[in-house]
C-alpha cells in the first residue's frame, strides 16, 4: 500500500464524507427551524399544550412506520437515490407547510415529513459511515453528528427570527427552497451498486438489527426527554417574558460546536463507554436547569449544559451502533438507530404536552407546568443511565470481537 491510498484511508474529510455532511446539515437545518416553529403557530391557532405535543411529534408516526421498508431499501438499492426521493418528499412538505393556514393542514405537511425524515437521517448515517476507516469511526461520525447539532441549535434561532421578521409562511417557503437545494446536491453522491443476492423482499432482520437494540433503547429515553426542550422551549421563554429565547440555541450551538467533535476524540482515544454516562448526567443537569431558568441569562446556561451533555453521549452511542454490526448490515443498523430516536420524538412531544396540561388544570398556571413537566422527563434519562451501566461491559466486548473480525478479513483481502 502506498503512501497516498494509506493517506486516504485514514483521512475523514474526503469528497463523498463533505458531501454527504452538507446534505445532512442543510436536511437537519430546515427541520429544526420548523421544529421551533410549529409550537407557537399551532398554540397561536388556538390548541393548548396537549395539541402543540401532538402535532410536533406526529411526523415520527409516518417517520416510524416507513422503517420496515426503508431498512430493507437501503441494503438493496442505491443509497444515494433513495435519499434523494427522500429530500424530495421533505421539500414537498416544506411547501405544504407554507400554505397551511388550520392545524389539520398542518399535520397532513408534517406526516409527509415524516415519510421524508424517515428515510432520509438513517441514509444519511449509513452514507457518512461507509465512508470513514474504522480507526477514525467515532471521531468521523462525531463529526457528521455535529452537522446535526448545529441545526439544532442554529436552525431554531434562523426560524424564530425569519418568522418575526417575514411571517412563518414566507419562512417555510424559503425551508423549502434550502431543501431543493439539498434535493440537487444528492444527486452529486457517487456509490457502488450493493449485492443483490435476489429479489426486493421485506424481511424484519433487514428493519431492525438485534445487535443493536440495547444502545438504542438508550438513545431512545434520551430523544424522550430531549424532545421536550425544543417542543416548548420558545412558550417557557414567552411565559417568562424573555424576548430573545432563540440565544438559548445560539449557546446551545457552541457547546455542541465544542464536544461533538471532542467526545469522538476521547472515544477512539480511551474507550466509547467512558463517554456515554458523563454525557447523560451533565444532560439532566442541564434539564433541571431549564426547568429553574426565568431570565435570559439562566436560560443561556440550561441550554449550554443541556447541549454540552447531549453533544457528548448521543454521537457515541450511534457510532456503537455502527460498530456493533458488519459494514454490510450498516444499513439496518442504522435504520434500527432512528427507530429509537422516532419513537422518542413521537412520544416524547406528547408525554411533554400531557404532563403540562395534567399540571395546568390543576395548578392554573402554564409555566408551572411547563417548569414540572423539566422536572418529570428527567426520568427516562435515570433509566438510560441504568440501562447502559448494565450492559456496557457485554457491549463493549461484542464490538471488539466484531473488529477483530474485519480486521482479519481485511488483512486477507489485502494479502490477495
Amino acid at each position: 500500500m502506498d503512501k497516498n491510498t494509506a493517506l486516504n484511508k485514514s483521512r475523514i474529510w474526503t469528497k463523498p464524507f463533505t458531501t454527504v455532511f452538507i446534505v445532512g446539515l442543510v436536511m437537519n437545518m430546515g427541520q429544526h427551524m420548523t421544529n421551533a416553529l410549529l409550537p407557537v403557530y399551532v398554540k397561536a391557532l388556538g390548541s393548548d399544550a396537549t395539541v402543540v405535543g401532538i402535532v410536533v411529534g406526529l411526523f415520527a408516526a409516518t417517520a416510524l412506520g416507513i422503517r420496515p421498508i426503508a431498512g430493507p431499501a437501503m441494503d438493496y438499492f442505491k443509497k444515494g437515490r433513495l435519499l434523494t426521493f427522500a429530500i424530495g418528499a421533505i421539500t414537498i412538505a416544506f411547501i405544504c407547510y407554507g400554505f397551511s393556514t388550520s392545524v389539520s393542514m398542518i399535520i397532513a405537511a408534517r406526516l409527509i415529513h415524516g415519510v421524508g425524515i424517515g428515510m432520509a437521517a438513517p441514509l444519511s448515517l449509513a452514507l457518512a459511515s461507509n465512508t470513514l476507516p474504522d480507526s477514525k469511526m467515532a471521531s468521523g461520525l462525531g463529526i457528521f453528528s455535529l452537522g446535526a447539532a448545529v441545526a439544532t441549535a442554529v436552525g431554531p434561532l434562523i426560524g424564530l427570527e425569519l418568522a418575526d421578521a417575514i411571517g412563518y409562511s414566507s419562512t417555510f417557503f424559503i425551508c423549502a427552497v434550502v431543501m431543493a437545494f439539498c434535493f440537487i446536491l444528492t444527486l452529486l453522491i457517487r456509490e457502488e451498486a450493493p449485492v443483490r443476492t435476489g429479489r426486493f423482499k421485506i424481511r424484519l432482520n433487514q428493519a431492525v438489527t438485534p445487535e443493536i437494540i440495547l444502545p438504542t433503547l438508550v438513545i431512545f429515553f434520551q430523544i424522550l426527554s430531549f424532545s421536550s426542550i425544543n417542543s416548548f422551549i420558545a412558550i417557557f421563554g414567552e411565559l417568562n417574558g424573555v424576548e430573545d429565547i432563540g440565544l438559548f440555541f445560539t449557546a446551545s450551538a457552541v457547546c455542541l460546536i465544542i464536544f461533538r467533535p471532542l467526545s469522538g476524540k476521547i472515544a477512539d482515544s480511551y474507550g466509547l463507554d467512558k463517554t456515554v454516562i458523563p454525557g447523560l448526567v451533565i444532560f439532566m443537569g442541564g434539564l433541571l436547569a431549564i426547568s429553574f431558568s426565568r431570565t435570559l441569562p439562566m436560560f443561556i446556561v440550561a441550554g449550554m449544559i443541556t447541549s454540552t451533555g447531549f453533544g457528548i453521549s448521543q454521537p457515541i452511542l450511534q457510532t456503537m451502533n455502527m460498530q456493533l454490526v458488519p459494514k454490510a448490515r450498516r444499513g439496518a443498523a442504522s435504520n434500527t438507530n432512528y427507530m429509537g430516536i422516532d419513537i422518542g420524538f413521537l412520544l416524547g412531544p406528547m408525554f411533554a404536552g400531557a404532563v403540562i396540561t395534567t399540571v395546568e388544570n390543576r395548578t392554573g398556571s402554564e409555566l408551572i407546568g411547563i417548569s414540572t413537566m423539566y422536572r418529570v422527563v428527567l426520568l427516562p434519562v435515570v433509566v438510560a443511565i441504568v440501562l447502559f451501566a448494565v450492559n456496557k461491559k457485554k457491549l463493549m466486548i461484542r464490538m471488539k470481537n466484531l473488529q477483530n473480525i474485519q480486521a482479519q478479513e481485511n488483512t486477507i483481502s489485502e494479502e490477495q
